[in-house]
């Protein structure tokens, strides 16, 4: 066994003590007195520390309450003069609803919160559930039955039914009369124009959520580009300005709807650019998609195809002619040529087994300038051979072709262009008329604009800028006059003469090009037509870019697909209308002299 350590005690006084009994009773005193007195001293001692400790708990007790109100009484304050925060779940996450509103140039709302109401289940509670699941599948024809059932018959204890409802629905659910199924109030995005800005902003859906709270993020477009910053609780006040104007992008893409069924194209694009601040006010993608309800993306077939794909920025294709401007700038700018230097455009034009052809006969030679006008790929091809690949490679990186545009889209990374994979003189000649390289439209809108402007870099950007936007200089003024007097020569007399509108001096450039097939080579009958070009010329202020994915119309008993009958009228018609609209105002025709004077009175 162990030995017990005895405990220690305080040494106690003894009741009965032997000194002061013997004296006491020496003196002839009663002993007992002695020990009651003891005794009684002993237990005033006792009461006076069961009095003091407790006289200590009840100060520390009264402590703590005191200190639980101040910490309470601070909170409370803290709250009061604090913004409101969102729920937390359960488990400590925070989900943050709010978000930024987004607009267009002038103010006018592109993308806003919504409060609204989702619909769940407690299955233990429902009392009919056949019932139930008839009157969802008639308020909601597209949920899934059959997993609404088993969801419900099973284990859980909560299933959601619907993450959004309209006030109509909340009030059909309603009157199901169904005590299980229960509604929780939560924010949405919603998009009040609808399909009109589509693929410039995306859309945007659920991430975290909880039965009283859902967490909003972007999903594409501006709305993933920007999501860190319109969810920061700081700028929750403060707009997102988009360069879009509402009223230009709704026009655009009534016009191209109009120009895809005229046409029966299969898609297109649309672009209009600020020539000096490189804003895009206008950027339409067809097939499009209502993003206040996105539609699942493609598991199969051609991306390309998906109404969510943005074919402005993602679509990257052979443009064809509309590059040979390219071609002749940059040879102006080295000093190889000028607009009435004479170009051999004999044809063929044979580099050893490959055959360049134009699509008629021009002759032996035509001066630069008809090179455009006529749109010949051999002139070209031989600017290109003065040129070289290096040169031209350098120029075209300078312009930007080589990588993927900067503008703020999420999608815009996907579109990179496609580049030869030997940058050798046959790849140099094709490329310098649109082939062998494919680039998106804004890259091209954003290429014409430099050109135009007087010669310095445009940026293409989706946020509203607040003056000019001066790039460094790719060529000089002088080069881009003479570019700005070939593209209108084009109108006036070349290839893109249904781009003539009247009161606006327009020029620009068509662009028709053989589609790529998946397994090698050209289709015959499918063609990529573009018209890119500027108004007014005289003094250029907005660039624009259509583009039809085979489009064409049936004339004179054949087919025609080339842009100058199928993207050039669109692109007219848009000018026609947008023109007013952006402010620009049309030049009037002096009157002839009719000989007849205002006569006076000399009198």
């Amino acid at each position: 066994m162990t030995d017990r350590i005895p405990r220690k005690e305080a040494p106690r006084s003894p009741l009965r003590p032997l000194a002061r009994i013997l004296r006491a009773r020496d003196k002839g005193e009663n002993p007992d007195l002695i020990e009651r007195e003891n005794l009684r001293r002993r237990h005033e001692v006792m009461r006076d520390k069961s009095r003091r400790r407790s006289e200590g708990r009840l100060l520390a007790l009264g402590l703590f309450f005191i200190a639980g109100f101040v910490v309470v009484g601070v909170r409370m304050g803290e709250l009061a003069t604090s913004l409101p925060a969102e729920p937390r779940l359960a488990n400590g996450a925070h989900i943050t609803s709010a978000r930024a509103e987004i607009v267009d140039r002038e103010g006018h709302l592109l993308a806003t919160n919504l409060v609204t109401q989702a619909l769940y289940a407690h299955p233990q509670e429902m009392v009919n559930i056949p019932h139930a699941l008839s009157e969802l599948k008639r308020i909601f024809p597209d949920i899934d039955e059959a997993k609404l059932r088993d969801q419900f018959s099973g284990k859980r204890k909560f299933v959601w039914v619907r993450k959004t409802l309209s006030p109509e629905q909340i009030q059909q659910v309603h009157d199901i009369g169904e005590p299980g199924l229960l509604f929780a109030t939560r924010e949405m995005r919603l998009y009040p124009n609808g399909r009109t800005a589509a693929h410039v902003l995306g859309g945007a859906s659920f991430g975290s959520e909880g039965v009283r709270a859902a967490e909003v993020i972007g999903v594409a477009g501006v709305e993933r580009q920007f999501d860190e910053r319109l969810r920061d609780p700081a700028r929750l006040a403060e707009p997102l300005e988009l360069s879009l104007d509402l009223t230009i992008q709704a026009t655009t893409r009534e016009i191209l709807q109009g120009g895809v069924k005229l046409f029966d194209a299969k898609g297109a694009s649309g672009i209009i650019m600020d020539i000096d601040t490189g804003e895009i006010v206008s950027m339409v993608s067809l097939p499009d998609f209502d993003p206040n309800e996105r539609p699942v993306p493609l598991t199969s077939g051609d991306p390309g195809d998906s109404p969510l794909f943005n074919r402005a920025v993602q679509g990257v294709y052979e443009l064809g002619s509309v590059y040979k401007i390219f071609a002749v700038a940059q040879a102006m700018e080295l000093g190889l040529i000028n607009a009435n230097t004479m170009i051999d455009t004999q044809g063929p034009m044979t580099w050893g087994r490959f055959r360049i052809r134009d699509f008629h006969d021009y002759g032996p030679r035509l001066t630069a300038s008809d090179v455009i006008v006529k749109s010949s790929n051999i002139g070209t091809a031989h600017i290109a051979q003065m040129i070289g690949p290096s040169r031209q490679q350098a120029f075209f990186e300078q312009m930007g072709f080589l990588k993927a545009t900067p503008v703020e889209l999420f999608e815009a990374a996907s579109g990179r262009p496609l580049l030869p994979s030997k940058w050798g003189e046959l790849a140099s000649m094709t490329i310098s008329y649109g082939h062998g390289l494919s680039t998106s439209p804004v890259h091209l809108a954003s290429g014409y604009a430099t050109l135009i402007n007087g010669g310095t870099l445009v940026t293409p950007t989706l946020l509203k800028q607040s003056g000019r936007q001066l790039g460094p200089r790719v060529v000089s003024e002088s080069t881009s006059s003479e570019v700005r007097e070939m593209l209108r020569a084009v109108v006036n007399k070349g290839t893109a003469s249904f781009a003539k509108v009247e009161g606006y001096d327009v020029g620009g450039k068509t662009g028709s090009a053989d589609k790529p097939k998946p397994t090698g080579g050209y289709y015959k009958n499918k063609v990529v037509a573009t018209f890119a070009g500027a108004f007014p010329m005289s003094d250029p202020q907005y660039v624009v870019v259509v583009t039809l994915d085979e489009g064409s119309q049936y004339i004179a008993g054949e087919n025609r697909r080339t842009a100058g009958w199928t993207a050039v009228p669109v692109a007219a018609e848009l000018i026609r209308r947008v023109a007013p609209l952006l402010g620009v105002r049309p030049e009037i025709a002096p009157l002839a002299e009719s000989g007849i004077r205002e006569a006076r009175n000399t009198q």
